[in-house]
């Protein structure tokens, strides 16, 4: 099976509140990232069943993403 998404990255010049993109074949969405989990912001034309394995996988690597927020955007 392929693939739905395909990556989750920060842009070099991020903004607060802490978040990540996620891209797919269809689309990009944009997700809030905190201690307590992540949640969905923006989307456009990412299919729902994406989101959710984009979703599932941010949560998953939710401490990793924070560390790696931390390094490059300060806290």
């Amino acid at each position: 099976m392929a693939n739905l998404w395909n990556a989750i990255f920060f842009y070099s010049r991020e903004h607060e509140p802490m978040h990540v993109h996620a891209k797919s074949a269809d689309g990009i969405a944009k997700f809030n990232v905190s201690e307590k989990g992540a949640e969905l912001v923006s989307n456009s034309g990412m299919k729902l069943k994406d989101i959710n394995l984009a979703l599932e996988e941010i949560i998953r690597r939710k401490e990793i993403v924070i560390k790696e927020w931390e390094i490059r955007f300060g806290k």
